[in-house]
C-alpha cells in the first residue's frame, strides 16, 4: 500500500515553510509531509522527522534521501522531540506537523497485527521495542479491563458483551479470530465499518497510549515553538481530536476561569492563536483518491 499523505496541500499552506525556517514532522511515516516542507522551504530549511517505528524511518529515509543535510531523522516518539532540539542545538522551531493515529505504512504489514481482513499476530505496536500488545489485552487482562478500554477509547457500544466473548475464547490466536469474535457479537447489525473496527482502534489505542502521548505532547510542542511558528494537528477520531480541540481552545484564551467566577483569578494566558475555528476536512477530490483521508481533521494554532 502506497503512503499517501493527508491535507498535505493544507499543511503546507498553513505552516508556509521558510528557506530559513526549522520545523518537526513528529510523525514521520511514509515521509510524505516531511517531503512536502522541505521542497517549499528550499534552499535552506532544515526538518526533523521522528517516528518510534523503525520501518518507517527506514521506508521514509530512501525516500527523503536527496534532501542530505537539510534532513535529520531520529527514532523517537513525539513527545520526546523537546529532548530531540535540543541535541540539534535548535532552540525554537518554525513549525510542526503531528498526523496522529495509524499510517497506510503499518496497516499494510499483515505482521503487525492492525489489519482484521488478514490474518496476523495480534501485536499491534507502533514501537516494536515496547512491551504491551494487544495479545496481552486480549488474552491476560480481566473482563471489566477489556470492556472499559473497548467503550472508552473505541466507543464500542457492546463493549461488555465482546468483553465476555474474548473471556469465552481465549487463548485468541491471531487477528482474524479476534475479528471473527466481534464480528459474532455484532452480527445483524447494520455498519458502514467493518463490525471490528472500534474493537482493534481500541486495543491499538491501549497499546501505544495514544491518548496519553497526545496529552504529553501539546504543550511541549507549544513551548517549543517560536513566536509566529504553527503547530498542525490532523486528528482521525474524535478522541484524538476532543484532546486537541479543548487544548488549543484553553491555550488561545486569556482567563480561563469558570463562568461563575465574577473576577479572574487563573492568570492564565493566551499562549496561541486559532487559525481555524472550525476544523479543516478533506476535500471530496482527496477522499476519492485517498479513502484514509476521509476522517481526517486538521486543527492549526499560532503561537503568540
Amino acid at each position: 500500500m502506497e503512503h499517501v499523505p493527508v491535507l498535505c496541500e493544507e499543511i503546507v499552506n498553513y505552516l508556509k515553510p521558510q528557506s530559513c525556517g526549522k520545523y518537526v514532522d513528529g510523525t514521520l511515516g511514509g515521509g510524505g509531509h516531511a517531503r512536502s516542507i522541505l521542497s517549499a522551504s528550499q534552499p535552506d530549511g532544515m526538518l526533523l522527522g521522528l517516528d518510534v517505528d523503525a520501518y518507517a524511518i527506514s521506508k521514509s529515509s530512501d525516500y527523503l534521501e536527496g534532501f542530505g543535510e537539510r534532513l535529520t531523522i531520529m527514532k523517537s516518539s513525539y513527545v520526546e522531540m523537546d529532548r530531540c532540539i535540543d541535541k540539534l542545538g535548535w532552540e525554537k522551531v518554525n513549525g510542526i506537523i503531528l498526523d496522529l493515529g495509524l499510517s497506510s505504512l503499518q496497516l499494510s504489514q499483515p505482521e503487525r497485527g492492525f489489519a482484521f481482513s488478514t490474518s496476523g499476530p495480534l501485536d499491534m505496536r507502533f514501537d516494536l521495542a515496547g512491551k504491551l500488545m494487544a495479545g496481552d489485552i486480549v488474552n491476560s487482562w480481566s473482563q471489566t479491563q477489556i470492556a472499559n478500554i473497548l467503550y472508552e477509547y473505541g466507543d464500542e457500544r457492546q463493549s461488555r458483551r465482546i468483553a465476555k466473548a474474548l473471556i469465552d475464547s481465549r487463548p485468541i490466536k491471531d487477528t482474524m479470530q479476534l475479528a471473527n469474535i466481534v464480528l459474532e457479537c455484532k452480527r445483524g447489525k447494520k455498519t458502514r465499518r467493518h463490525p471490528a473496527t472500534k474493537t482493534f482502534q481500541a486495543l491499538r489505542i491501549a497499546v501505544n497510549k495514544e491518548l496519553a502521548n497526545i496529552a504529553n505532547v501539546l504543550p511541549k510542542a507549544i513551548d517549543i515553538l517560536a513566536p509566529g511558528g504553527r503547530l498542525a494537528v490532523i486528528a482521525f477520531h474524535s478522541l484524538e481530536d476532543r484532546l486537541v480541540k479543548r487544548f488549543f481552545k484553553k491555550e488561545s484564551q486569556d482567563c480561563i476561569c469558570p463562568p461563575e467566577q465574577i473576577s479572574c483569578v487563573c492568570r492564565h494566558e493566551a499562549s496561541v492563536l486559532l487559525l481555524n475555528r472550525r476544523p479543516i476536512r478533506p476535500t471530496q477530490f482527496e477522499i476519492n483518491n485517498n479513502r484514509r483521508s476521509r476522517s481526517a481533521v486538521l486543527r492549526i494554532v499560532e503561537k503568540l
